[in-house]
């Protein structure tokens, strides 16, 4: 019995499709940093420019930072210190203070600091780890103080406390310290950091509006009509209380907005998932076809046999 061997073309076409799909396999596990969170890689760094001299002492007036720059500012121990950063989809914020207490001889024990970060909502978030609340003892020098948040969701439903694009408020103070130490002077600086963490974490939706104080009332007088801070902006009103139940009247963005603005919301690395994804469907069924069709009729059998 003769056999057929089999033709070079098949072969052929079999080792482009498995290379391509190795290079496929390739591109999806290296190309995008979102799967892999590396706590090596580096975080933005510091702002050029100088950071602010001083603390706001209430949520209305906290003292804006920008992405990666610190801040620093002297105050009496016993202060509520705020500052408030932009954040933005995809990425994860670091808050970082460090307090340099008063000379030990002036202290008369110890203390105990804790540092919070609010959303544009005003509801605390929580750290995914860091040191939010350090003792200091009575000879001590310095505390020092992070907060690691959750990565910033694009969209989040309006019941979940989920990290949302816009303003992040850092409020630090002491919250355990004896009386006769209350308004010494104390030192403090605060540093914030980004790091992008890709598409990761995004949702199936975005925010009409960051959740930016201002932003809704800055669109009604631009546009005429009454502006939209998207799905959990019914829950808004909570902040408010904090403050005495202000009038909501016309007030500047304090925070600001990222150095190359706030994500659009259509475009995520996700696409390169999914688009890619489709791709290696596709060879590989192209591949599996190759492999289960067969050889065909043999050439040693007549036609119609």
């Amino acid at each position: 019995m003769r056999t057929t061997p089999r033709p070079r073309r098949t072969r052929g076409i079999r080792r482009a499709l498995t290379g391509a799909l190795l290079a496929g396999l390739t591109l999806l596990t290296t190309a995008s940093p979102a799967v892999a969170d590396d706590p090596s890689a580096s975080a933005s760094p510091a702002g050029d420019e100088a950071g602010p001299t001083e603390a706001g002492t209430t949520f209305r007036t906290a003292t804006a930072l920008k992405q990666g720059q610190s801040g620093i500012a002297q105050a009496s121990a016993g202060d509520y210190l705020y500052w408030v950063f932009p954040a933005d989809a995809g990425q994860r914020p670091t808050v970082r203070a460090t307090v340099k207490l008063p000379e030990s001889a002036a202290r008369r024990g110890t203390s105990a600091w804790q540092v919070d970060v609010y959303d544009g909502l005003r509801r605390r978030q929580a750290c995914m780890y860091g040191h939010q609340t350090r003792k200091a003892a009575a000879d001590a020098a310095t505390v020092e103080l992070s907060c690691v948040l959750r990565p910033v969701r694009s969209w989040s439903e309006p019941w979940a406390n989920d990290p949302l694009p816009g303003s992040y408020y850092i409020r630090l103070t002491v919250v355990d310290l004896p009386a006769a130490d209350l308004g010494l002077p104390v030192g403090v600086q605060v540093r914030t950091s980004i790091k992008e963490v890709g598409g990761s974490q995004d949702g199936d939706g975005t925010l009409s509006e960051p959740l930016v104080p201002g932003v809704s009332v800055a669109s009604t007088n631009e546009t005429g009509e009454t502006g939209e801070t998207g799905e959990t902006g019914e829950t808004g009103e909570t902040g408010e209380a904090d403050d005495g139940g202000a009038s909501a009247a016309p007030r500047t963005v304090a925070a600001g907005e990222p150095e190359d603005g706030w994500a659009s919301g259509w475009w995520t690395d996700r696409w390169l998932w999914t688009v890619g994804g489709g791709l290696l469907a596709a060879l590989a069924a192209v591949f599996g076809y190759s492999l289960t069709r067969g050889r065909g009729r043999p050439s040693h059998v007549p036609p119609g046999v």
